[in-house]
């Protein structure tokens, strides 16, 4: 009886050890860049992704970062174990998921206009398509795995003179390029301009205070950056998406239980729509005199500039590949009369 009591005591002692432990899970720091730290729309969907992923069994304490450069590097030399960060940034961690944020990726064109509605289509498909079970493997580098990707809008040519209309009208104009996206530098010399070396915690300044003509950046940014100072009465706002920017969610893959980097992703991919809001509210602050529509002449000129960029960056193997296939498998499916789908360009390469 003795032995009988002592062998039930040890199993409760265990089964209350077992309960703690997922009562009490360890819990796993996310750090989050947001323009506006903690009190911003990216650092708003963190606190919900973190109710979600509760339910999961997984603990995630947040820290906000209003310099995304300290966001990635605490995350790269683990003081985070995971990050939210602009795709642009997280290239590091995964090039084929950044691969939408690619010069002209996610752009449609329509008789020489920009169609946003189905631009903004191939992004979800995008997504979708790396979210899906099937792309798990495509979502891990190493360590490293995507676990989500949300849109967080169309990266805008801004400009402080509205002469600089045209792919011709941007030779010799400077143009603010960040330093850790070797491939703007490349585009920008591609067209005789002149890249201004830039980050994200500096590039508005340069345009507000004159020192660059031109910076790219989605609408999200136009107000708590002051670009309209660097705008003033004779600039705009081009009506073009270069690209459309993500934010990427990449985590330390061996910090986390196996399958939460899937869980995630579906999770994020449900929050497209959410996201989209937030873009289009931002956008409707921009005052309608500010945009500036391109000739459908210019459209179509842009948007063979961006492509041709496009391929011979990835030649340079500055964008991955892979994911530049799946990108225009998805630009092929929203808008199949495009000529480049009659094309092998970006589809022959191993």
């Amino acid at each position: 009886m003795t032995a009988f009591r002592s062998l039930r005591v040890a199993a409760l002692i265990s089964a209350g050890l077992s309960l703690g432990a997922g009562a009490h899970a360890a819990s796993h720091k996310l750090c989050v860049y947001d323009l506006l730290g903690n009190s911003g729309d990216v650092f708003n969907m963190a606190k919900d992704y973190v109710l979600e992923m509760q339910k999961n069994g997984v603990q995630l304490d947040l820290k906000a970062y209003t310099d995304e450069r300290v966001a990635t590097e605490d995350f790269r030399t683990g003081q985070c174990d995971g990050v939210v960060a602009m795709g642009l940034r997280t290239r590091q961690f995964n090039a084929v998921s950044t691969s939408l944020d690619t010069l002209g990726s996610s752009t449609i064109l329509r008789n020489g206009k920009i169609d946003m509605n189905a631009s903004y289509e191939v992004v979800r498909r995008t997504i979708q398509t790396f979210s899906r079970p099937e792309a798990a493997k495509l979502m891990v580098e190493g360590k490293y795995e995507v676990a989500g990707i949300v849109p967080v809008g169309a990266a805008y040519p801004i400009v402080n003179d509205r002469s600089i209309n045209s792919v011709e009208a941007l030779a010799g104009k400077k143009i603010a390029a960040f330093d850790y996206d070797k491939a703007q530098a490349v585009m920008i010399q591609k067209i005789g301009a002149q890249p201004v070396s830039a980050d994200i915690s500096n590039f508005s300044t340069k345009f507000n205070n004159g020192s660059v003509d031109f910076v790219a950046a989605p609408a999200m940014a136009y107000k708590p950056l002051e670009l309209y100072k660097g705008v003033g009465k004779k600039g705009a706002v081009a009506r073009f998406p270069l690209m459309i920017l993500s934010y990427q969610i990449v985590v330390d893959q061996s910090k986390f239980p196996a399958g939460f980097g899937q869980k995630s992703r579906e999770y994020w991919a449900g929050q497209f729509d959410r996201a989209k809001k937030l873009i289009d509210a931002a956008e409707a602050t921009i005052p309608a005199e500010t945009w500036m529509d391109l000739t459908p002449q210019d459209g179509n000129k842009y948007t063979l500039m961006l492509r041709e960029s496009r391929i011979d960056i990835a030649k340079q193997g500055l964008y991955n590949k892979t994911g530049l296939k799946v990108l225009k498998k998805v630009r092929c499916s929203v808008n199949a009369s495009d000529a480049e789908c009659a094309t092998k360009s970006e589809e022959e390469w191993q």
